[in-house]
């Protein structure tokens, strides 16, 4: 199966600009799969949210990533909890490696920023709400994770080129 480096990480870690850089540091393509639900769907992913809601977006997501697992290698950044279900993980797990972006919630509040494409922030952006996502979800991550890699004072460049070395060393 493919050699795939899965990021994963709450919104607002960097999964999406440093999967861009490190797909072009390796040569391989970047898939996003909030981009594919929204390519699929039509619409934006606070669209599909609203209209259909959560239960039907990661049914969308699951969808994703399992094409994603089965597909050639590439980077593959995943949306934030794509970790809630056991079978994105395995997928996952299954057919790469799989690297954990972390940083604090102040960070992660002024990355993901008062937008409304983050319908699970709502009306609160705020350092507070990502620390309670961040407390669900942290075991999940941990439990997922082969790496874990801190992007709060590191830039882009520099965290992709972290990941390809531990990517080269796990190969």
């Amino acid at each position: 199966m493919a050699n795939h480096l899965w990021l994963i990480g709450m919104m607002g870690s960097g999964k999406s600009a440093v999967g861009s850089r490190l797909a072009a540091r390796i040569g391989v393509r970047l898939i996003d799969t909030d981009a594919e639900v929204s390519r699929r769907t039509g619409c934006s992913i606070a669209q599909l949210w609203g209209e259909r809601g959560e239960a039907a977006f990661r049914t969308m997501e699951s969808a994703a990533v399992a094409k994603a697992a089965a597909d050639d290698a590439a980077v593959i950044a995943t949306g934030g909890g794509v970790v809630l279900d056991p079978a994105n993980v395995a997928a996952m797990r299954r057919s790469g490696t799989v690297v954990w972006l972390t940083a604090s919630p102040e960070i992660l509040a002024v990355r993901a920023g008062p937008d409304a494409a983050r319908p699970l922030l709502g009306d609160d952006p705020s350092p507070s709400r990502l620390a309670r996502l961040l407390e669900e979800r942290s075991p999940l991550y941990a439990a997922a994770a082969d790496h874990v890699v801190e992007t709060e004072s590191a830039s882009i460049e520099d965290v992709a080129e972290q990941i390809e070395e531990l990517w080269i060393a796990s190969s």
